[in-house]
C-alpha cells in the first residue's frame, strides 16, 4: 500500500454525517496510549483530533444520496482510521446499486 493510500482513506456508511463525526470522537477518545486523539476543531462536515506528539487526525463526512461519504486523513494513525471506518454501518446494497445509476 503506498503513503498515500495510508494518508487519505474513504468509505461510504448509511450513517448521517452527524452520526460519523460524534462517533469518530468516541472512537478516537477511547483510544488507549499514543493512539487517544481528542477534537481540536468542528463543523458541521468535519473534526480535527490531535494525538499524542501532536499527530493530527481529519474525519470528514459528506451527505449523499442515500449514503455518506467518509474520508479520513492522518498521517501515523492510518490503521485507527481503518478501524475506525470498520465500526461504521455499510450502505444497504439496494442503495449502492440504485446510486450508481
Amino acid at each position: 500500500m503506498s503513503q498515500r493510500d495510508r494518508t487519505l482513506q474513504e468509505t461510504t456508511t448509511s450513517h448521517s454525517p452527524a452520526e460519523v463525526l460524534k462517533a469518530a470522537k468516541q472512537f478516537f477518545a477511547s483510544q488507549t496510549g499514543v493512539y487517544a486523539a481528542f477534537p481540536e476543531q468542528e463543523s458541521r462536515t468535519h473534526v480535527t483530533l490531535r494525538g499524542q506528539g501532536g499527530e493530527e487526525v481529519v474525519i470528514a463526512a459528506i451527505a449523499g444520496a442515500g449514503q455518506t461519504t467518509v474520508t479520513g486523513s492522518t498521517y501515523l494513525f492510518d490503521q485507527q482510521i481503518a478501524r475506525f471506518f470498520a465500526t461504521l454501518a455499510p450502505v444497504p446494497i439496494a442503495v449502492s446499486i440504485a446510486g450508481e445509476r
